[in-house]
């Protein structure tokens, strides 16, 4: 193969990260002609109603794995955390780089973290997580809905839409936009989603070749810790709709996973925790969801799928 079509939507992150994927398959494999085939999807053309409401953040995905099956792309770049647990039959993510800052950022123009919010402060997410998380802190605040891309979500904040909003630090460190981060809120205090930081590569799975060249980008520490965070939603039939929160890192050979599930509605949550092999991770965020499930994560899992804004983290 002498050329290399990656797929991917169009939003300034998302062209980003797949010139960062063909920068890396450049080096990994000299001679190689990578391009992009820049598409619109769903998930970036409806921006009026959640994600939840037209179809989860598989949207994000849909069209990009359209184009593969039709010969159009050899493969896509996507933010694993957008990724649903259960990939469509017929692909396959042979590359997982190394994950970038997990955290979630606390953004605003004018106070320096959530406990400095004014009483009933607007704060923008659309994401159920964020939600249960800041209701545990600040139940008085009003959190309002926030969709479109990085610089847009910011351009809102600009104009005095909200005192606050919460984005992903890795999302801003890679456009260049770090100074807008005034905090980090981060592990164990507060949980990230699910493979937040991770970008990974979707091909078909009957494409030896591409999955070939991909895996030479392959980072096998952080596959280890998605895939737990991974198995850990997956058991909880975790989804946009839901807000499930995890965090996994590796002590040596060890691995260590944070779990919680929570109320975007008053704040509750579960919390556990678990420690296993590192080779063994999808067995440890299956064990740390059924610690969270025996604590009542059924109760907000439910509670969540009855209706609601959708995760757009």
């Amino acid at each position: 193969m002498k050329t290399l079509r990656i797929a991917t939507r169009k939003s300034p992150l998302a062209l980003w990260q797949s010139e960062h994927v063909a920068d890396r398959l450049r080096a990994a494999h000299p001679g190689l002609t990578v391009t992009l085939v820049p598409m619109s999807t769903r998930g970036d053309e409806v921006l009026d109603r959640s994600l939840a409401a037209i179809g989860g953040k598989g949207l994000f995905l849909k069209e990009l794995e359209l184009a593969m099956q039709r010969g159009e792309a050899d493969c896509a770049v996507h933010s694993l955390k957008d990724v649903p647990m259960e990939l469509d039959p017929g692909f396959a993510l042979p590359a997982v780089l190394e994950r970038a800052d997990y955290a979630d950022a606390f953004v605003s123009n004018h106070h320096d973290g959530i406990e400095n919010l004014p009483p009933g402060a607007r704060v923008g997410t659309s994401s159920l997580r964020r939600q249960a998380q800041l209701r545990a802190l600040r139940p008085d605040l009003q959190l309002q809905d926030l969709r479109g891309n990085v610089n847009t979500r910011l351009a809102k904040l600009d104009a005095g839409d909200y005192d606050a909003i919460v984005l992903a630090c890795a999302g801003l460190q890679r456009l260049g936009l770090d100074a807008r981060i005034r905090r980090r809120l981060e592990a164990p205090h507060w949980l990230p989603a699910p493979a937040q930081g991770a970008i990974a590569v979707e091909c078909r799975e009957d494409d030896a070749a591409t999955r070939a060249l991909c895996a030479a980008l392959d980072h096998a520490a952080t596959r280890t810790c998605v895939e737990a965070e991974r198995a850990m939603n997956r058991s909880l039939h975790g989804s946009c709709h839901v807000p499930v929160a995890a965090y996994a890192w590796l002590d040596g050979e060890h691995l260590r996973l944070d779990g919680q599930v929570g109320s975007a509605g008053d704040g509750r949550s579960v919390r556990a925790h678990g420690e296993g092999r590192g080779d063994a991770p999808q067995c440890l965020g299956i064990e740390v969801a059924g610690r969270l499930l025996e604590q009542g994560a059924g109760e907000f899992i439910a509670a969540s799928l009855q209706g609601g804004p959708g995760e757009d983290d």
